[in-house]
Parts: structure tokens; C-alpha cells; sequence
């Protein structure tokens, strides 16, 4: 099954987990074969000014909205043209979609038909995750910049990148950092079932047994093609590839930890044949260290990114370019002689991601549905309890000169998050920041040190900013808690259990009450499978945390029933 599915779905996916800092702008330093990234430095002890960095060059309005749109483009069709395990797309789209395919292809085709159901390309974009791109009519942060070429079912995240005569396609940041939200397609936004982990481990496995020979043989290929799935055969020898525990979660930042453990333990983790047949051992070998794609809104209010705060200097696009090609084994001698020709583009992605903004609750709800009474004494305990970790939040209702009209009437008019981003342990799962340590590899890279980067492994999470977090469901950063009502909830209490689906229907889809996945005789029934069901008793997927000295006090919780529900309808309109 790994054989057929891996000749179909020959790529390698990119996850770009953009989650914050602060910039200063430096100069291009060229001394032999080094670079200072002329993108922009940054650290931990830099204070992040009030309102975030949604513009983080300072750019006038005109290049800023250019830089932008540019940005958002790079997140869709990756830029990196020396990007590890390109596929060759001709091979793909025949094997899929030829009618007058060889008997091979037709037994190929046939099975993977009855095996998963696909039938063209768009058919595997689409169980991968990709979303269409937004419709025309969506106007504001529903709007993203459309690439001006044909793409394969118009699909966000992936895109062509011709190498040596033969047209190569890879998929993008888009991919895991874009999601539906009740028929609206968000860029920036969590992609809540991305199969990008899946789709390397099914690539490396079905690779061990397809010969260069065989492939241009069965599908016809040139000989362009060929020397691409060659190329693509090589660079995924050095990948360490990991599935997730569920659907849902991610595991790039594993990844590059047991990619590196494939390669030489030099400044440019060249390649080593033995280490690719038997690599370094590690801890995330056997251990799960799994997270969800954060959101690109918050990254503005940051100067630590990473769901754990362990990246803690450098440029977080940089890093994260950087991180991801390692995981596609990708050659960093080449990496790095790009990063040195392509400032603009990073510097445009950053911007893209810096100013990315959180759909909000009254773009899909009407004012009958928000209960401003509730939502202000909501305010009032959210700020006496919760504030202190997740920030504050001005809301226009609280204009001296009186309630404005729906919708300005729940509009945040100032976010105050921590000026020094925390790392804080509230006793969630830890096997995510555990599992950082492994990553103190990178920190020994030239290509890591030009930049500023720096790896530091952190005890706890970084108490995100919780703008748009009613959208961002299900919560913690495994996913562990279906729903708002049940973060307010002491662990012992929350659900062991329950199912997941995407967000496209408000009235079935979303319990509207508790902000989240519907539960018990409320699940939809298509979501009642194996693949979408998550059990908080798997290894690493605890849904404890929060309990003691925060949302209780002796072990009794400090919120009644009605004082939960007013907070979360503060959560609401944020």
C-alpha cells in the first residue's frame, strides 16, 4: 500500500510555523562564504513595543500593502528554487489522470482509486489539507493575493518550480497555516487536519523499493524527470520522517531533529551515506513531541516563537525556511548561497505573516448571538484572573462616550500582551517542550549562527495572545481540548474523549455555547471514524493543566457555571 500511494504522491511537504519576534534591520556582511542576513536580527530581552509589530519594516502604506501581497504570494508558491524533495508533477498528474495510461498505470491508478478514492490531482491536494483559494466576492483578511498562475484545482499551498528542464511541485507555508472557517478559506489561520507528516513518511517508505529505471519506464518520463526523482530519491535518504499521533497535530520540528541525525555533525550537516542507512539515535525516536501550526496573527505580539518559547533570537521566517529544508534534505551550501540572493523574499514573507489578522466573531454571527452584559462582567474576570498570562483587551464598549453600534461594539481596540514574551509551565502535556532538547543541534550550523538564531529549550509553553481565539478550537498546543468551556473546566472534568471535523457548517459544525467541536449525541456522524477521533489518554495527548492556582484554589474551582459562560463570551470578541 506504501508502494503505490508513495509513486502518486511523490513530495515532500513544507510547514511554516511562523509564531513571532522583533526586528532590527541590518546590513548585507559578505566575508568568503558568509552572510549576515540583511532581513533583520532580533532577541529575546528586546521589549515588543504595544500593538505588536503588525508592520515590522516600518514600510510606507504603498510598499508595505506591495510587501505584502508579495509575502503572501511566497506563503502560497514557495520561493526556495534549491528546495529539498521536489517531485517531479508530470509523472503525478499522468499516473492519476491519463486515460490512455499502460496497463501499469491503469492497475496503479485503479487501486489507488479503491484503496483512498483519488482520481486527479486535485483529489490528493484536497485529502492533504490544501483550500481553495478564497472566493471573489471575500474582500478585507478574507482577501489573499492570488499568484496570477493556473494551479491544480486553485489550491493554496502548492505550486511548480522548473529544475534542469523538468517542472517540479512542492507544497508551501499555505499549507498548513491556512483553514476554512464556515466557508471562508483564512490564510494565516490553523490548518485543523494537515497531512503533511503522513505524506513524507509514505514517500521515504515507498521509495526503498521504486528504481529510477522502473519509474521513467511505467510512466513514460523524460529524461529530466528522471534525474529530478533521482535527486528526490537522494535528498529523502536523509530525512527523518514521523507520523503524528493524530490527525490534527504536526511534527516538522521532529523532523528536523531526526533529519540532522541523518547527517555529518558539522557546521553544514553534510551528508553521510552510514548515518542515512543508521542514524543517531534519539529521544524522539520513541517519543511523541507533537503541536498543532499556530496561528500568523499573534506572531506580531511575540519575541519568542515556537509553541514552547524556544527559539529565542534570530528571524523566525529565517528560521523556519532554514528548519523546514533540513527536513527536506535539502543541501545547506546551496540553502545558504539563497537566503544570501533572496532577502526580499524573506523580508516579504515576514511581513505577510507579521501582519496576518484574526477573523472575527462578527464576521460570521449576528449581533443577536454576542450578550454584551455577559461579555463585560466576562471582561471583568478574565482580567482579574487570566490577564496576568494572555494580556488585556480594550473593547470599544468601554468608550467613555458610550456603546458604539454593532459590530464596533465588541471590536478590540488595544491588545496589551507582555512586552517580553513568558514561558510559563501550567502543567499541560510537556512532552512538545521536552522534546526541544533535540533540537539544540541547529544551534552548531553556520547557516543557524548568520542569523542570529539561537535554540534554547524552555520548561512550559508561552501563554499565547489570545486574539481571534474563538476561531482557534480545539485548545491547548495538542489540541486536547475541544472546546472553551472545557479549558474553564478543572482536567479531572474534561472530556476523555471525542471527535473532530472541519468548521464549514456554524449551525452543525461549531457548539456556538462552548466555542467548539460539538460533543457526545452533537457530533456530526461522518466525523464518527478512527482517523478524526482523539483520545487524551495516548501519549501526548494529556489535556492536564490549568488546574491548581489558576482556575483552582484548594482544589475547588474558582468559577461557577454562569461565571465560565460570561467569560467565554468575552473570549468571543476578542
Amino acid at each position: 500500500m506504501n508502494f503505490f500511494k508513495t509513486i502518486l504522491v511523490l513530495s515532500a511537504l513544507v510547514t511554516f510555523n511562523a509564531n513571532s519576534s522583533e526586528f532590527k534591520i541590518t546590513d548585507d556582511v559578505e566575508t568568503n562564504e558568509t552572510f549576515t542576513t540583511a532581513v533583520a536580527t532580533w532577541s529575546e530581552n528586546e521589549p515588543i513595543p504595544l500593538g505588536g509589530r503588525p508592520n515590522p519594516f516600518a514600510l510606507p502604506a504603498g510598499e508595505f500593502e506591495k510587501a505584502k501581497a508579495q509575502g503572501q504570494i511566497h506563503a502560497q508558491v514557495f520561493p526556495v528554487e534549491v528546495t529539498g524533495s521536489l517531485a517531479p508533477y508530470g509523472p503525478f498528474k499522468t499516473a492519476l489522470e491519463d486515460e490512455a495510461a499502460s496497463p501499469f498505470r491503469n492497475w496503479l491508478k485503479n487501486i489507488f482509486k479503491n484503496m483512498v478514492g483519488f482520481e486527479s490531482t486535485d483529489d490528493v491536494f484536497k485529502w492533504l489539507g490544501l483550500h481553495k483559494y478564497p472566493a471573489a466576492q471575500d474582500s478585507g483578511i478574507y482577501q489573499v493575493a492570488h499568484p496570477g498562475v493556473a494551479l491544480p484545482g486553485d489550491r493554496m499551498g502548492v505550486g511548480f518550480i522548473e529544475r534542469n528542464g523538468a517542472q517540479g511541485f512542492m507544497f508551501s507555508c499555505a499549507a498548513c497555516h491556512s483553514g476554512t472557517l464556515f466557508g471562508k478559506t483564512v490564510l494565516g489561520m490553523t490548518n485543523r487536519f494537515p497531512r503533511a507528516n503522513e505524506f513524507f513518511v509514505l514517500a521515504k517508505q515507498g521509495m526503498n523499493f521504486l528504481s529510477p529505471e522502473f519509474f521513467q519506464f511505467a510512466l513514460h518520463t523524460t529524461n529530466a524527470e528522471k534525474e529530478l526523482f533521482i535527486q528526490l530519491k537522494n535528498e529523502l535518504r536523509s530525512v527523518g520522517a514521523k507520523k503524528p499521533v493524530v490527525l490534527g497535530l504536526d511534527t516538522a520540528l521532529a523532523q528536523v531533529a531526526l533529519s540532522l541525525n541523518h547527517r555529518n555533525p558539522d557546521a553544514d550537516a553534510t551528508k553521510n551515506t552510514k548515518l542515512e542507512k543508521n542514524p543517531v539515535k534519539d529521544w524522539l525516536d520513541t517519543n511523541p513531541a507533537d503541536s498543532k501550526p499556530a496561528v500568523w496573527w499573534n506572531v506580531k505580539f511575540k519575541n519568542r516563537w515556537f509553541s514552547d518559547g524556544s527559539i529565542v533570537s534570530g528571524n523566525p521566517i529565517y528560521t523556519n525556511i532554514l528548519s523546514n529544508e533540513i527536513g527536506k534534505g535539502a543541501d545547506l551550501v546551496k540553502l545558504k548561497d539563497w537566503f544570501r540572493d533572496n532577502q526580499q523574499k524573506v523580508r516579504d514573507l515576514t511581513t505577510a505573516v507579521f501582519s496576518s489578522e484574526a477573523p472575527r466573531w462578527s464576521d460570521f454571527f449576528s449581533e443577536d448571538t454576542i450578550n454584551i452584559q455577559k461579555a463585560r462582567h466576562g471582561e471583568q474576570l478574565f482580567n482579574n484572573t487570566c490577564s496576568r498570562c494572555h494580556g488585556t483587551y480594550q473593547k470599544a464598549w468601554n468608550n467613555v462616550t458610550g456603546t458604539p453600534a454593532w459590530p464596533e461594539s465588541i471590536r478590540t481596540v488595544k491588545v496589551s500582551y507582555p512586552s517580553l514574551t513568558q514561558v510559563i509551565d501550567v502543567g499541560t502535556d510537556p512532552l512538545r517542550w521536552q522534546g526541544m532538547k533535540s533540537l539544540v543541534s541547529l544551534n552548531r550550523l553556520t547557516i543557524f549562527q548568520q542569523a542570529g538564531s539561537v535554540v534554547k529549550p524552555q520548561k512550559g509553553y508561552v501563554p499565547p495572545p489570545l486574539v481571534g481565539i474563538w476561531a482557534r478550537w480545539p485548545y491547548f498546543h495538542n489540541n486536547s481540548a475541544p472546546t472553551l468551556c472545557s479549558v474553564l473546566t478543572k482536567a479531572s472534568a474534561r472530556p476523555i474523549s471525542f471527535y473532530m471535523g472541519e468548521a464549514e457548517n456554524p449551525e452543525t459544525d461549531f457548539d456556538r455555547a462552548c466555542n467548539g467541536y460539538p460533543l457526545g449525541l452533537n457530533t456530526p456522524k461522518a466525523w464518527r471514524t478512527a482517523e478524526f477521533q482523539f483520545d487524551t489518554r495516548r501519549k501526548g495527548l494529556g489535556n492536564s493543566g490549568h488546574d491548581e492556582g489558576i482556575f483552582l484554589k484548594n482544589g475547588q474551582e474558582i468559577f461557577t457555571a454562569t461565571d465560565k459562560m460570561d467569560i467565554i463570551e468575552f473570549l468571543k470578541t476578542l
